[in-house]
């Protein structure tokens, strides 16, 4: 056989296996296709039916499959290493909008975040859960995509209650974020939009930030997310070891309104978690409509 420009497909046959050889050259990429059919006849009228440049594909026992681009050249033409962001179609870019922070003080770990998810511009849920609740002494928080914070902390709590089974104890903290970390890792410039808190009370409280590259890094007070510039400056003014619980509350629900009054893209009410040395306390979800009018004086 001989190949030709881009564009066109290459079909020959062999006598032997009576099978259709297609080789279709995509992106300097080339795939081959075998196809059994009974007649020649067929085979042509296959070809009519789909076109010459979308020959008929199938396997072996004559299931017919539709055109398709080769798969296995999927991750490796538009996720390849750290040229992700440059090479990616612009439609599946991540356009990302959240605010979550924690910080730890003398009563553990104070965990806040809001509720909006957003599509670029458009809102499209004000009642995400933005705390993944991984076991009883361990939180995760979401900021990123979604669907990979979601699935990549799921799966960090199943690890988690396999360790308990196999080790008869419960995971530390550290180890908790160290096995998110691995797993980001592994996946670093696969097009992975995550940027999470692990937050946890073993013998002390601890925090952990993990990211989709695989960072992973230890310290008393973390915001993420794109309103996470306001939350710091509130942070930053309010934020003492020494706070009481009821201080500490007070400090991480303010940060997050006015992250939420400036960010366009945070929003919703705000969900606020204790983690002490008994586990995690949810307290109640404060709207951010009822703290811009009546808590906080705005009018």
């Amino acid at each position: 056989f001989q190949l030709h420009d881009s564009t066109k497909t290459v079909v020959d046959w062999n006598s032997k296996s009576d099978c259709q050889l297609i080789i279709k050259r995509n992106k300097n990429m080339l795939k081959p296709s075998f196809t059994c059919l009974d007649t020649t006849d067929e085979i042509e009228h296959l070809t009519d039916f789909l076109g010459k440049d979308q020959p008929y594909q199938g396997l072996k026992n004559g299931f017919a499959l539709p055109p398709h681009m080769p798969t296995f050249g999927v991750l490796e033409d538009d996720h390849s290493g750290d040229k992700y962001a440059s090479k990616v179609d612009d439609s599946i870019k991540f356009a990302r909008g959240t605010t979550t922070l924690a910080f730890i003080f003398q009563g553990g770990v104070i965990v806040a975040v809001d509720s909006r998810a957003t599509q670029g511009p458009y809102i499209s849920s004000q009642s995400v859960k933005k705390v993944i609740e991984i076991n009883d002494f361990l939180l995760g928080t979401m900021a990123g995509g979604a669907a990979d914070c979601s699935f990549w902390e799921r799966e960090l709590g199943r690890r988690c209650r396999l360790f308990e089974l196999r080790n008869k104890k419960r995971i530390s903290v550290c180890a908790a974020s160290k096995l998110l970390a691995n797993i980001t890792y592994a996946y670093k410039g696969y097009g992975l939009s995550m940027g999470t808190m692990i937050a946890g009370y073993d013998d002390q409280p601890q925090l952990y930030y993990v990211d989709s590259d695989g960072t992973r890094l230890k310290h008393d007070k973390f915001s993420v997310g794109s309103g996470s510039t306001y939350a710091y400056g509130v942070l930053d003014s309010g934020y003492s070891y020494d706070l009481s619980v009821e201080d500490a509350i007070a400090l991480g629900r303010r940060a997050i309104y006015h992250a939420t009054h400036r960010d366009a893209y945070s929003g919703g009410t705000i969900n606020l978690y204790h983690v002490h040395e008994n586990g995690w306390t949810k307290h109640e979800s404060f709207d951010m409509n009822t703290l811009h009018y009546d808590v906080y004086g705005y009018n």
